[in-house]
């Protein structure tokens, strides 16, 4: 599942979409709160789900904030809608971000799922959780121009599943695919569904019939500047 950001209402009408249903599992690709109307609910279907939540920036945001209050220091001050969630949130919902894992791998379909992505190149076990969860491009050493789209240049085996750069809207590289779509911007949310061990394809037209997507009730956030960002 794309980035959520508290739209409660959306993710709800993807999952009657989906027919989803208990035996089935949910991975969020991450940033399932703050900016959108309802992260508490957000975060209620998560728990009734037993959702599997890959750590996304927003996640880490609220817990470092956290962290660094506990230990006596100054965290820079959370946004109003960081604050928000962080003060509603149980201790069941502190639990789940803190065992939130930066990656997540589905063997059986040959996935790994982060929230941002990847250095090309580079093996998994040598990726940095500070790179899952925030990069968005990757320089071509010795080319000038505008930076690459770092799921174009990822070379897999594993398939990568991600969200956290709306801009681009819905990506579909050969082997990467990325999922926000911008729901809290106005735009869509949108999963990839899977069937028990099924693999994900590279063919673009055989995986956009895997894709199930929603269209935003209302643009709930509009951020400064022209670039959307997760």
């Amino acid at each position: 599942m794309g980035d959520v950001h508290g739209c409660r209402a959306e993710l709800e009408a993807l999952l009657d979409k989906v027919a989803f249903t208990s035996g089935d599992l949910l991975i969020f690709v991450g940033d399932i709160v703050a900016r959108g109307p309802d992260s508490r609910g957000v975060l209620e279907i998560a728990r009734q789900t037993g959702a599997i939540l890959v750590r996304g920036n927003h996640e880490q945001k609220i817990l470092s904030w956290r962290d660094e209050r506990a230990a006596g220091l100054r965290p820079e001050p959370l946004s109003p809608f960081h604050r928000d969630v962080a003060e509603a949130m149980t201790p069941v919902d502190w639990k789940l971000f803190e065992t939130s894992p930066f990656s997540y791998d589905l063997p059986e379909h040959g996935v790994y799922v982060v929230h941002a992505g990847l250095i090309p190149g580079l093996a998994l076990d040598q990726q940095k959780p500070e790179t899952m969860m925030r990069i968005r491009t990757v320089s071509d050493p010795g080319k000038r121009g505008e930076p690459t789209l770092w799921g174009a240049r990822w070379s897999g085996p594993p398939h990568v599943v991600f969200g956290h750069n709306a801009a681009p809207g819905l990506q579909l590289h050969p082997w990467a695919t990325g999922l926000d779509t911008g729901c809290v911007y106005g735009g869509r949310l949108t999963a990839l569904v899977l069937g028990a061990g099924q693999k994900v394809p590279r063919a673009v037209a055989a995986r956009k019939e895997l894709l199930v997507s929603i269209p935003a009730r209302h643009v709930w956030y509009e951020p400064t500047g022209r670039r959307r960002t997760g």
